[in-house]
C-alpha cells in the first residue's frame, strides 16, 4: 500500500496554502511538486475537485500570465473574477492586474 499521496491530492494541499489575496500559476505548483510541465495536470487536478473535497481556493490558480483560464468551472461568467476582487486583486478583462505583485511562488515560499 502506497502511503505518499497523489499527484491530485498534492496539488490540493498546496492549492490550500496560497493566501488570501495571492495568487499562483499552474506551472508554479507543477514545478513545486517535482512535475514541471505538467502546469495541464494541475488544471485537470483542480477541475475535478469541484464537489468532491472540502472547498479548495481554486480561484486563486490562474495561468502563467496571470489570465484567469479556469473560469469557466466556476458556474457564473465572472465569479472567478468576483472572488479575487473580494481578495483584494484587480482584474480587468480576465487577467490580473500587476500580476507579480501578488504571485505567490510556492518554491519561493514553502522552502
Amino acid at each position: 500500500m502506497n502511503a505518499e499521496p497523489n499527484f491530485f491530492e498534492q496539488v490540493y494541499k498546496v492549492v490550500r496554502l496560497i493566501p488570501y489575496g495571492r495568487v499562483t500559476s499552474y506551472g508554479a505548483i507543477a514545478a513545486y511538486l517535482g512535475s514541471k510541465g505538467s502546469a495541464r495536470m494541475v488544471g485537470w487536478a483542480l477541475n475535478s475537485s469541484f464537489g468532491t473535497q472540502e472547498a479548495l481556493p481554486a480561484h486563486r490558480v490562474v495561468n502563467r500570465n496571470g489570465v484567469l483560464t479556469g473560469k469557466h468551472h466556476f458556474g457564473g461568467a465572472d465569479l472567478m473574477a468576483q472572488l479575487l476582487r473580494s481578495e483584494g486583486i484587480e482584474v480587468d478583462d480576465d487577467q490580473i492586474i500587476n500580476f507579480q505583485t501578488c504571485f505567490w511562488d510556492p518554491i519561493k515560499e514553502l522552502y
